[in-house]
């Protein structure tokens, strides 16, 4: 099923792509504001929490991230599992019952199959690293190793999966809730290769399937009658609507076209906290909202710059004058509740005061040769969406104030920005730190040289080796103690300049029950319905 783009243009333009309100009664259909278009809908290529919004209605892996509030993944196509007494071997056993969309049974060759192609050095898939506690999967991944016979994948029997992991890791659920150890179906690839994620070709084990996919209009996926567990899906249909901007879902929203927005306008929130309460909903985020440098182009190249780019920075100001949610000033990259047990020896704050850093700041410009600004290159700042714009805004008014130099804002796109930072076409990104999982170790990673995103293109040996050395640190109090080391060598270094704590405010109709969201983005479609009629 298509629209016809040309009818529905105009109205994308104008903020989000419309339809018509749900009637009164029949079907329930979930619709919600999507507002950066997926990238793919291929577990192993994904990227964003944006693509695996939709992943997770048509997928799912062994075990589902938690939703309980007690922090443990639980069973999903895998309905139990042990651990060996060593901590090495994980035995997981499918449910008998569990089918993909076209019929076909789920089995322990199909997750062989599927980690195999994400591991294959062909598929640079963006997340491999996520299934590197596995044995031999990152030599493997690198092409150091050709047999994946030798890789700690291991189907024993049609419905048993055993995992053999490089060391003991008692967090090993939590990796394998995250979106790259979703399974595919490996029949329905080899036959399609990439267009096997056309609704007229998808197949997937979770509890929807995919029936429409208009780009930039909207993506539709409807009620599995093969899911397992099919009476936890209590919708009929979810609707994921592309909308442009904060101000066109905000419309959206107001006109009922949507019933659950991302994001608030800022200068809404206020409006909406006194008159509309019950729909104004907030909670905090495991998300770093970071300004990335690209060190490969001067002067960006000499720390001092990056210091004094980063210590003109009035953080307090951001979260309290533009963005007004309730978002922290960051002064280190990693977000409350992602941190290892412990204090950092020192974070940019420095225990300065805006004034104060802003004076360092100054010196430190002048000392790499651009005293006041003068003869600083013109540099470009790019972000993307118009939500992002005032932020940057106050960021460029910042740096001009301080420290006497101008960049150029240039908001793009979340996939031409994205796809930019990663090529390292850019000067100064506005970026995200979103973990994939709830520890701190892979946010870590992605600043280790080669990794595809380190968006600074950074490469420093001293950290390389912290990070290798926090990987292979089995002890929990040790291993904090090494994570901390490198979280203080990012900051002594300053690739990145950590800006705030993001925190969600959203909209969503009182009759929206049941919603399940974590802090890293992570959505469970299961037991969400719609209470009343529209």
């Amino acid at each position: 099923m298509r629209f016809a783009p040309v009818l529905l243009a105009a109205a994308a333009l104008a903020g989000c792509a419309r339809h018509q309100a749900a009637p009164a009664a029949g079907p329930a259909i979930l619709r919600l504001s999507q507002r950066n278009e997926p990238a793919d809908l291929d577990p192993a290529l994904a990227a964003l929490p944006d693509d695996f919004f939709v992943i997770r209605a048509l997928s799912e892996g062994l075990v589902a991230p938690a939703t309980g509030g007690n922090g443990t993944p639980e069973p999903a196509a895998a309905y139990r599992w042990e651990v060996s007494p060593d901590g090495l071997t994980w035995t997981f056993h499918l449910r008998l019952d569990a089918l993909w969309s076209n019929g076909e049974p789920v089995t322990a060759d199909d997750f062989v199959a599927s980690y195999q192609r994400v591991l294959s050095p062909g598929t640079a898939a963006p997340k491999a690293n996520l299934l590197f506690i596995v044995k031999h999967a990152r030599a493997y991944a690198l092409g150091q190793l050709t047999d994946f016979a030798a890789v700690g994948f291991h189907a024993r029997d049609p419905h048993t999966l055993e995992v053999t992991l490089e060391r003991p890791t008692p967090r090993l659920l939590t990796y394998a809730a995250s979106g790259t150890w979703i399974p595919v179906n490996p029949r329905t690839v080899a036959r399609f290769e990439r267009r096997w994620t056309l609704p007229e070709n998808f197949v997937g084990n979770g509890p929807f399937t995919l029936v429409e996919w208009s780009p930039m209009q909207r993506i539709v996926v409807r009620r599995n009658p093969r899911y397992h567990n099919a009476a936890a899906v209590r919708l009929d249909e979810i609707q994921f609507i592309h909308c442009n901007d904060t101000e066109g879902e905000d419309r959206a929203y107001r006109d009922r076209q949507i019933d659950a927005t991302m994001a608030v306008p800022y200068t809404k929130i206020d409006t909406y906290l006194r008159e509309r309460p019950a729909e104004l909903h907030r909670a905090p985020l495991a998300e770093t909202r970071y300004l990335s440098f690209n060190v490969g182009r001067p002067p960006l190249s000499d720390l001092r710059v990056r210091r004094a780019l980063a210590l003109a920075l009035d953080r307090p100001r951001i979260v309290r004058d533009v963005l007004r949610a309730g978002q922290e000033p960051a002064y280190r990259l990693l977000p409350p509740g992602l941190r290892p047990a412990g204090s950092l020896a020192a974070d940019l704050s420095a225990n300065l005061s805006p004034t104060a850093a802003a004076a360092r700041a100054r010196q430190l410009l002048a000392d790499a040769g651009f005293p006041g600004g003068r003869g600083f290159p013109p540099l470009e700042f790019s972000g993307w969406g118009a939500g992002s714009r005032p932020v940057m805004e106050a960021v460029q008014e910042m740096w001009k104030r301080e420290l006497g130099i101008t960049v150029a804002i240039l908001v793009r796109d979340l996939g031409t920005h994205f796809a930019a930072l990663r090529a390292g076409q850019y000067d100064i990104g506005y970026i995200a730190l979103i973990p994939d999982i709830a520890d701190p170790l892979p946010a870590l990673e992605r600043f280790t040289t080669g990794d595809p995103n380190n968006y600074p293109h950074w490469a420093d040996a001293a950290y390389d080796q912290l990070a290798l050395q926090a990987e292979a640190t089995a002890n929990p109090s040790a291993q904090a103690a090494v994570l901390r080391a490198t979280e203080e060598r990012l900051l002594d270094q300053l690739p990145l300049a950590p800006l705030y704590f993001n925190v969600q405010t959203w909209m969503m109709r009182p009759e929206v029950r049941g919603w399940q969201q974590d802090a890293l983005w992570t959505r469970n479609y299961l037991g969400v319905y719609l209470e009343a009629t529209r």
